[in-house]
């Protein structure tokens, strides 16, 4: 799949997005993709005021909020080279597998959260009741899927299944 950009932004009507309606409470959605130089990845996204985005640009990786007026990056590292894996997990669970360090091995969090992965690695987790009908209102609940705001970026694939929690 070839995205080309036709907008500058998530957060305007006419950005160029290929998504899915999240099925599953307990979600992982998955995409490998080439960015070359450009601007792309994957977003959970309830309108073009409410969404979390899992961004390559300019050789980092950023996960990126937009709750209503405001827009925050909450996590960047430097993106590997070459093709990247990348994966949004949702939990509507109480509980997650903790650090391996921790003596419990689980980990209390917010009844919905939603976390962004590159390669495997988990490098934020968000609240995600910020996306929730409930809170941003709307009637369709969430899409989740990728996208492109500036050039072209190809995808290998793209999966979208329930996923289980050990």
């Amino acid at each position: 799949m070839t995205l080309h950009a036709s907008g500058s932004s998530l957060d305007h009507p006419g950005a160029t997005f290929l998504g899915k309606r999240q099925q599953f409470p307990e979600s992982r959605t998955t995409a490998r993709m080439d960015p070359g130089a450009a601007r792309a990845g994957l977003s959970v996204r309830l309108d073009e005021a409410h969404h979390y985005d899992l961004e390559v640009a300019d050789g980092r990786v950023s996960v990126i909020a937009r709750i209503g007026p405001l827009r925050q990056v909450v996590a960047t590292r430097p993106a590997p080279p070459g093709p990247l894996t990348l994966a949004i997990t949702t939990s509507a669970s109480r509980l997650r597998p903790a650090d391996p360090a921790e003596p419990t091995g689980l980990h209390e969090c917010p009844p919905d959260y939603v976390a962004f992965h590159v390669e495997g690695e988990v490098i934020a987790e968000l609240d995600g009741r910020y996306l929730s009908t409930e809170v941003a209102t709307g009637f369709t609940g969430r899409v989740i899927g990728m996208y492109a705001t500036e050039g072209t970026a190809w995808f290998d694939w793209f999966t979208h299944d329930p996923a289980e929690l050990p």
